[in-house]
């Protein structure tokens, strides 16, 4: 399976968010994954390429080339796709993808995982969409999904491949069921 995970270049304050990177990577690596993600050695990006590389694993790195000329891809990764701009990242993340996980990050992280959930309320995929919620990271989001809900601008239906993971295993339990 090629699971695209976003997440954010730096590591952000919560140990956590580092040791699930780990986690998650590893979890990846040894079950014969491929991670596909934005193509950074920085923050939880390169931790969690790392321990997918680690453990054994496949990783397809995607990046922009004036991110690139700038040092920000991870060095020496095998498969590689060089883009011009942010939007085709976008877009070819999604492509490449079996199921789509954001871990913490910033707006960047947001944006990608909101363009997995609008394409599958769309019905262009099924794929699982899947925050993995670290110590409640995004409690607010999903508080805002289901402000979204009461006022009428998604269905319960539309978010049906939306999932809020607290765990490694629950994230698990998800890609068992649902690809």
């Amino acid at each position: 399976m090629r699971i695209t995970v976003y997440l954010g270049s730096n590591c952000g304050k919560d140990p956590a968010f580092r040791e699930n990177a780990q986690a998650l990577g590893t979890w990846i690596g040894i079950n014969g994954h491929t991670l596909v993600y934005g193509g950074s050695g920085d923050g939880l990006m390169g931790i969690l390429a790392s321990a997918v590389l680690s453990a054994g694993g496949k990783v397809t790195g995607v990046m922009p080339g004036f991110l690139i000329r700038i040092g920000r891809a991870y060095k020496g990764l095998k498969d590689f796709y060089e883009v011009e701009t942010m939007a085709e990242r976008k877009n070819k993340m999604l492509e490449l993808g079996d199921a789509y996980i954001a871990m913490p990050g910033g707006p960047g992280t947001l944006e990608e995982i909101s363009e997995a959930i609008s394409a599958s309320r769309l019905r262009l995929h099924g794929k699982p969409c899947i925050f993995f919620n670290i110590n409640n990271y995004y409690d607010d989001q999903f508080a805002q999904f289901a402000r979204m809900e009461e006022q009428g601008f998604v269905s319960r239906d539309e978010m049906q491949n939306v999932y809020n993971a607290k765990t490694l295993d629950e994230i698990i339990a998800v890609l068992e069921r649902k690809v």
